[in-house]
């Protein structure tokens, strides 16, 4: 199942999956978050669907210190100053990989360089600068 924004086999919401629980083996969620505004409520989602023993990869732009949010910014222009993107709610951080423990992943995180050439990496749209290389791979 695919749940992108243009070329969906399946339209959900991530904070409302209608599937059942324990439905996936594997979940790949990435540049998705940080346009969400309940990231948590759709991660305990995505953990729901998730089987016992299954696996997540989850990649979100890691562009500050620490992950902020602030949900009063509703001006597109001001998100783009705030977040670096109009679309985006929030800024993670490399605090994003306790996010995911908070919410009932077991977390490793690795770098894209780790996993393969930086070539292969831009191919296969995993790695485009810095902040976009790392992959936080999560077991349920």
């Amino acid at each position: 199942m695919t749940a992108d924004l243009l070329h969906a086999m399946v339209k959900t919401d991530v904070t409302d999956i209608a599937f059942p629980d324990e439905t996936f083996d594997f979940i790949y969620c990435s540049h998705v978050l940080e346009h969400v505004e309940e990231d948590e409520k759709a991660l305990r989602e995505m953990r729901r669907i998730l089987r016992v023993g299954g696996c997540a990869i989850f990649q979100v732009p890691i562009t500050a210190e620490k992950t902020f949010r602030d949900p009063t910014i509703v001006d597109l222009q001001k998100r783009f100053e705030v977040f670096g993107d109009p679309g985006h709610v929030r800024r993670y951080g490399p605090d994003f990989s306790a996010c995911l423990s908070d919410n009932g992943f077991e977390v490793e995180t690795f770098g894209v360089e780790d996993l393969m050439e930086k070539k292969e990496a831009k191919r296969m749209g995993l790695a485009g600068s810095a902040n976009q290389e790392v992959l936080f791979f999560c077991r349920r």
